[in-house]
């Protein structure tokens, strides 16, 4: 209980006790503003720099955090004016990128245990967003962070919103959320967000089922490069974060059924722990023990494209995902996809791509798309059309248009 009212406080912050920053400006200025203008987004992501920057160096890669750059870069591109809070990875405070403003908060691994959480964490992410001075905040993924964002929105008069990353986000015993305060604070925010927005029917059911709330689908978004491609001589290709919930072990042993293939398996670590670290290099291990699989380790979201270029076949391997980014990398292209996850993704009745219960049906269908240039050609024709019609960035960034215009500056 005493740790509860700690948090409700901090999440109740007086001005009084805020720094003041830059020019000063206050978030609750130009409260007369045309509301006929686009209202001004900023997005909380934390780890998005990386990502929005191109920076090869920092090995961070997350589904969230490459949405909410590709976001926050269309719509700049449609005339908001965009910002986005992240950690300090060097940058400059303020800096613009594509058209996006980036307010820093903290290092990764500053400040000392248990008391970081107040500051520099909480108190940094408080000043940047005040900084930010959006009339829409909006974060993505299960975290304290839904949290803070509502209940600076709330106490300043803003709009909010919370985007799912996950089709776990709304199922409380299976969100990754260690501490019971991080619970809290998530589930504050989901039930103070202005608006969810989900990527697909499941997350919309769950929201409503276990927190009362209504949601709107809006898809993910994804821009090819210009030169994306499938290969139709190409390789069976798996990317994503080397974590036991991805099952990347489940690949190899296709490959082993499958000598005949080329497989590559591209992804780094799923985190700084030590039991992160052994379980990927045991992975790595026995990926480099098979001679038809290659095994790229960690590439940059920008350096995985030509991966994409090289493949005939993608495969996902999860136990469960919210909307893969790497879907739409596959399906621009005209790679057909082996998921054991079912994004409800459909043309008329009929799936999009392969859905698959185990090994052995996967192992048939990869073989089969690998085989049969027919089949092949039928699902890769498929899966495109999908991908222009649902994901393109004009189709989603007309959506989130409109729902943002409907929330209004709100001030």
């Amino acid at each position: 209980m005493r740790s509860t009212h700690r948090l409700k406080s901090a999440l109740s912050w007086p001005d009084a006790a805020e720094p003041v920053f830059g020019s000063g400006a206050d978030p609750d200025e130009n409260a007369g503003a045309a509301s006929s203008r686009p209202p001004s987004v900023c997005f909380a992501a934390p780890l998005a720099w990386p990502i929005l920057a191109g920076i090869a160096e920092l090995k961070i890669v997350g589904g969230a955090e490459v949405q909410q750059s590709i976001l926050a870069r269309a719509l700049a591109g449609a005339g908001f004016r965009v910002s986005m809070v992240c950690n300090d990875f060097g940058q400059a405070d303020g800096v613009r990128v594509h058209g996006v403003t980036v307010h820093k908060t903290h290092r990764i691994d500053q400040g000392i245990p248990v008391v970081r959480f107040l500051h520099p964490r909480l108190s940094t992410t408080w000043a940047a967003l005040r900084r930010a001075n959006a009339d829409i905040y909006y974060t993505r993924s299960s975290s304290m962070l839904a949290g803070v964002v509502a209940a600076f929105c709330r106490r300043h008069g803003r709009r909010s919103v919370y985007a799912a990353a996950s089709d776990v986000d709304f199922v409380p015993e299976k969100q990754a959320l260690r501490f019971r305060r991080d619970r809290w604070m998530f589930e504050y925010g989901v039930r103070h967000a202005d608006a969810i927005i989900v990527q697909n029917a499941f997350q919309q059911e769950t929201c409503y089922e276990n927190y009362g709330r209504r949601a709107t689908v809006i898809p993910s978004a994804y821009a090819p490069p210009v030169n994306a491609t499938a290969d139709e001589n190409g390789s069976v290709l798996w990317v994503g974060t080397i974590r036991d919930y991805k099952q990347p072990e489940l690949l190899l042993e296709m490959a082993r059924r499958l000598p005949q293939l080329r497989f590559v398996m591209v992804g780094g670590a799923g985190g700084l722990r030590q039991q992160d670290i052994r379980y990927f290099e045991g992975v790595k291990r026995e990926a480099q023990s098979l001679r038809n699989v290659e095994f790229a380790g960690f590439v940059p979201y920008a350096g995985v494209e030509a991966y994409f270029n090289r493949a005939r076949v993608f495969v996902n391997t999860s136990r469960f995902e919210g909307f893969p980014n790497t879907f739409l990398q596959a399906w621009a292209r005209g790679v057909p996809t082996v998921s054991f996850v079912d994004t409800g993704s459909r043309q008329g009745l009929e799936p999009i791509y392969a859905v698959v219960r185990d090994v052995s049906a996967a192992v048939q269908e990869i073989g089969r798309l690998m085989l049969d240039d027919d089949h092949w050609q039928a699902a890769s024709a498929r899966c495109r059309m999908h991908y222009w019609t649902h994901h393109s960035m004009s189709s989603v960034t007309a959506r989130y248009t409109k729902a943002l215009m409907a929330l209004g500056g709100g001030r």
